[in-house]
């Protein structure tokens, strides 16, 4: 079996794809909810500061549609508690980093599935098993992938600096350049979501000094606070501020780990040593997701 140039996630077992695809999707009905949520509840601050009366009795064209916006919130946040898509999004995405963790420990040779254990394979197996196991089932895609692939064991199989190399650059320089340009995108995001709100807010300090000198009869201020407070959810949610510091150390360990790692030339620190960069990378993660629980 010829030595592989490197290890992608497409030569990760069935279990990583099954896990990563079930959390995307609940990310993604997850964020869409929270968008719809928050929409819908402007839209009810909105239709009540005014009415638009029709017809021979009178009735509120914009009452009803408070009231239409208002079922709708209740709709939508009676599926995000009921589906809680946010724990399929939490739950997959904990087991799919499991599983690409064991993966390349098993890949590579690192502790503690190393060269010199004949059993390894079998060992691999039985912890895809025992997270598979602990896993919610909603957590889970079917997935037509093998628990060893082709190229896993072939990167396994081949000399200590082929192992070295693809590991260098397919997990560490490819998860530091994720976490660096993740970092920059949400210290992006989180300045400009603070002008706006900034903004947001001045114009709700204008709107009631309007209607305090009666420039407006109607609760413009109203609605100017629900797009604050839709605002402040959107930023719990999506936690830019956060995330971008927690982006910003990961990627620095990552150029530490990097450093340690492309020097090494014995199997037994090889093993070890990876070992340690796998637990650094699970450690991020960690602390990603007891954030996101506390939000």
């Amino acid at each position: 079996m010829s030595a592989p140039q490197g290890l992608s996630d497409a030569d990760l077992p069935g279990l990583f794809h099954g896990a990563d695809a079930a959390s995307m999707e609940g990310q993604q009905r997850h964020v869409r909810a929270m968008q719809l949520r928050l929409t819908f509840a402007i839209v009810a601050a909105a239709t009540g500061v005014a009415t638009f009366r029709v017809g021979a009795a009178g009735i509120d064209l914009l009452s009803i549609g408070t009231v239409i916006a208002l079922v709708i919130v209740v709709a939508v946040e009676f599926y995000l508690k009921s589906v809680r898509p946010e724990d399929t999004w939490y739950d997959g995405r904990a087991l799919a980093e499991s599983a690409k963790s064991l993966s390349w420990r098993y890949a590579v040779g690192a502790a503690p599935f190393t060269k010199q254990l004949s059993d390894a394979r079998a060992d691999y197996v039985d912890g895809l098993k025992m997270l598979l196991h602990d896993a919610p089932p909603t957590s889970i895609r079917p997935t037509s992938a093998p628990a060893v692939t082709d190229g896993m064991q072939a990167l396994r199989d081949s000399a200590l600096e082929v192992r070295r190399e693809a590991y260098l650059a397919d997990r560490i320089s490819d998860q530091r350049t994720w976490y660096a340009g993740k970092a920059e995108r949400n210290e992006i995001l989180s300045y400009r979501w603070g002008i706006m709100l900034l903004t947001i807010e001045t114009l709700g300090i204008l709107a009631a000094l309007s209607r305090a000198v009666g420039l407006v009869n109607f609760d413009l201020a109203g609605v100017v606070a629900a797009f604050i407070g839709a605002g402040a959810a959107w930023l719990a949610v999506r936690q830019y501020s956060t995330n971008a510091r927690a982006y910003t150390y990961a990627a620095h360990e990552l150029s530490i780990v990097y450093q340690r790692l492309h020097t090494i030339e014995d199997e037994d620190a090889w093993a070890a040593e990876v070992a340690d960069a796998e637990e650094a990378i699970s450690r991020e993660h960690t602390m990603w997701r007891a954030s996101r629980s506390r939000s």
